[in-house]
C-alpha cells in the first residue's frame, strides 16, 4: 500500500471517487446518502464543473445547502481526496477570512469521511495531520471540528493531532438539534 496523500480532486481520480459512491460511501456525515446521491448527479452531468467545485478559496460557488433544507452563503474552502494508490476517503477545509472563528451554522472547519473499506487503518489521522500545516498557512491560530458523542473513532483522531474537548453542544435546528463534541487544534 502506498503512502497516504491528499490530492486535489482531478479526472485521474474521478473514476474511483465515483466508484466509492456508488458502493454506498458518503462524503457527508451528515447528509450521507442524499449527499452522495447528489455527487454522483453532478459527476454526471458536469464531471469538470463537479471537480472545480471542490476547491474554492475565493467563495464564488453557489450557497450552502444545510441539512434542514436552508442556504447560507458559501465560506472559502476546499476538498482534498485522501489517496494511497486508490480513493481512501475525503476531507474538507472551510475558513472565514480575517479571522479564526466561524458562522454559528458552520460546525468546524474540517471535516472527513473515510470509505468503510480503508478504516481503522490511521488515514483520517493522517490526512488530518497533513491538512493542518494548511490550516496554519491561511493565518488561523486554531481550528475547530465536531463530533457525535458517540464517535468516538473521530474523537481518537481528533486527540491525536492535538484536539481538546472545548464543549458539548447542541447543532442547531438546521442540523436536527443534535448533540455534538467540539475540538480545537491550537495552530500557533
Amino acid at each position: 500500500m502506498a503512502e497516504l496523500r491528499l490530492v486535489k480532486p482531478s479526472a485521474a481520480e474521478l473514476p474511483g471517487y465515483t466508484a466509492a459512491l456508488q458502493r454506498g460511501w458518503s462524503p457527508d456525515p451528515v447528509r450521507l446518502e442524499k449527499a452522495a446521491a447528489e455527487e454522483l448527479a453532478r459527476i454526471v452531468a458536469d464531471p469538470a464543473g463537479f471537480l472545480a467545485s471542490l476547491d474554492d478559496p475565493e467563495a464564488r460557488g453557489a450557497p450552502i445547502k444545510l441539512p434542514d433544507g436552508s442556504t447560507v452563503p458559501r465560506l472559502p474552502g476546499y476538498r482534498r481526496w485522501m489517496w494511497d494508490g486508490e480513493l481512501v476517503g475525503s476531507i474538507g477545509f472551510r475558513w472565514q477570512k480575517g479571522t479564526s472563528t466561524l458562522p454559528a451554522h458552520v460546525l468546524g472547519h474540517i471535516g472527513y469521511a473515510v470509505v468503510p473499506w480503508k478504516r481503522k487503518l490511521g488515514h483520517a489521522k493522517r490526512a488530518l495531520a497533513l491538512l493542518l500545516p494548511e490550516a496554519k498557512a491561511r493565518g488561523l491560530d486554531y481550528v475547530e471540528l465536531t463530533t457525535d458523542p458517540d464517535n468516538v473513532a473521530s474523537q481518537k483522531v481528533i486527540q491525536s493531532c492535538g484536539g481538546r474537548l472545548i464543549e458539548r453542544f447542541n447543532e442547531g435546528p438546521a442540523y436536527g438539534n443534535a448533540e455534538g463534541f467540539r475540538y480545537r487544534i491550537d495552530l500557533r
